[in-house]
C-alpha cells in the first residue's frame, strides 16, 4: 500500500529528483513554457502551482520560501512582480499540460506544460487553426449582415 507516499520517484534518488524539479520550476517560470515527459510534467505542475500561490501571497516570508526553491533571483522577482498578478483572480489551475506525442529516440510520451495566463502567448498549431476558423466564421457573419436582405 502507498499510504502517505505522494509524488513520483522518476527513477532518481531524492537529491537528484529535488534538483531536477527545482531546475524545471525555474525554467517554467522563466520561459512560461517547458517541453518534457508526461510524468515529469505532472510532477512539475505540483511544485509550479505552489510557487505561484506563494507569489500571490506576496509577503516577505512567501518571497523567501520561493527563493529557497527557485534557483534564480531574477525569476523570483518575475514570479512576484509579473506572474502572480496575472493569476490574482484565479483560485488555482495555473498550469496547463498538453500531450504532444512520443519522443523520437525512446518513444517516451512528451508533453508541454505552460502557464495558463501567458504574457507572450505563443499559439500551438491546433490553436492557430482554431483561431483561423473562428476569424473566418466571424468575417462570414459580418459579410452576411452587411448584405441587404433578399440578395
Amino acid at each position: 500500500m502507498r499510504h502517505l507516499n505522494s509524488g513520483r520517484k522518476l527513477n532518481r534518488d531524492s537529491a537528484h529528483r529535488k534538483a531536477m524539479l527545482r531546475n524545471m520550476v525555474t525554467s517554467l517560470l522563466e520561459h512560461e513554457r517547458v517541453q518534457t515527459t508526461d510524468a515529469k510534467a505532472k510532477e512539475l505542475r505540483r511544485w509550479a502551482e505552489r510557487m505561484v500561490t506563494l507569489g500571490k501571497r506576496g509577503t516577505l516570508h512567501a518571497r523567501r520560501q520561493a527563493a529557497s526553491f527557485v534557483r534564480d533571483k531574477a525569476v523570483v522577482k518575475k514570479l512576484f512582480d509579473e506572474i502572480a498578478p496575472r493569476f490574482a483572480s484565479r483560485p488555482g489551475g495555473y498550469t496547463r499540460i498538453t500531450k504532444i506525442g512520443l519522443r523520437r529516440g525512446d518513444a517516451a510520451p512528451l508533453s508541454v506544460i505552460e502557464l495558463t495566463e501567458r504574457g507572450d502567448r505563443v499559439l500551438s498549431e491546433a490553436e492557430k487553426k482554431r483561431e483561423r476558423k473562428r476569424r473566418a466564421a466571424a468575417e462570414k457573419k459580418q459579410q452576411a449582415q452587411q448584405r441587404p436582405p433578399g440578395t
